[in-house]
């Protein structure tokens, strides 16, 4: 039994690794669903991408390597578009995911033939998988994509309040993040004609995103000196599950939330 028990310890490292924070004490930390069904959309999230689920107290979680996805319940989430258009990941296995999509019955729909392709989960969540055989892991995650009226300027917020770094996907702005990359994508209508900007994520089946801050007393001072719009400061959470946490809103409405003590709960 001893190749089991190493096997296990190997599985459960694989899936603890959040990344280390960057020079302004900030990682990407987990994205936020709410769901009629909390418990079914963690196991499907959980079986078909390969993910580890658990619980922390009233929150259902798949761990995934470099990132949580967190599901509570909303019984009327709202499936709309909005600033949050959709989530990406990098798999080792192209074909066998595609396979297990199909067989499930998810929506497929192939960008570049046998490379990349955008797959519909329930509730109206998009995520993106991309290729990467070269991955030390069979999934990680690898962007956010915000639609924005001005995507260097949605950027230049990020590397500003965040310390990301000033990088690009496709020729397009992205925020470099530990862990993953805001990438922002032009909401604008084509021929010129401007499209009303997205609503806010707030509400919608995924209602955020969050960053985990290393020091989080310190960082929301920060915000507030900034000018940031912050909707709930913060709240020391450690007796009820562990976290320190706040919420604000981005300039084009990403509800964000910051947190301090996710990484901890990674490594258990």
């Amino acid at each position: 039994m001893r190749w089991f028990r190493l096997l296990a310890v190997s599985t459960a490292s694989l899936f603890a690794q959040l990344p280390a924070p960057n020079a302004a004490g900030v990682s990407l930390g987990h994205v936020h669903l709410t769901t009629p069904d909390p418990a079914a959309t963690q196991k499907l999230w959980a079986d078909l991408l390969g993910g580890q689920a658990m619980t922390n107290g009233p929150l259902n979680m798949v761990k995934f390597p470099g990132i949580f996805i967190i599901v509570t319940k909303n019984a009327m989430p709202e499936t709309t578009p909005s600033v949050i258009n959709h989530i990406g990941f990098e798999v080792k296995d192209y074909p066998g995911l595609r396979e297990k999509a199909m067989a499930a019955g998810m929506k497929w729909q192939e960008l570049t033939p046998n490379v990349q392709a955008f797959l519909d989960m329930p509730d109206g969540v998009r995520v993106e998988i991309m290729e990467n055989k070269n991955l030390a892991t069979p999934i990680a995650f690898h962007h956010i994509h915000e639609s924005v009226p001005d995507p260097k300027a949605a950027q230049q917020w990020y590397i500003k309040e965040f310390g990301a770094g000033d990088g690009s996907r496709r020729n397009l702005p992205a925020a470099m993040m530990p862990g993953a990359e805001v990438d922002f994508l032009s909401s604008a209508g084509r021929g010129g004609k401007q499209a009303p900007p997205p609503a806010g994520s707030k509400g919608h089946t995924v209602d955020h995103i969050g960053f985990e801050v290393k020091d989080l007393e310190a960082f929301m001072k920060k915000m507030e000196a900034d000018g940031v719009t912050i909707n709930s400061p913060m709240r020391d959470m450690t007796k009820q599950f562990g976290l320190k946490i706040a919420f604000i809103t981005d300039p084009n409405g990403a509800y964000i939330e910051l947190t301090e003590g996710l990484k901890g709960m990674g490594d258990k």
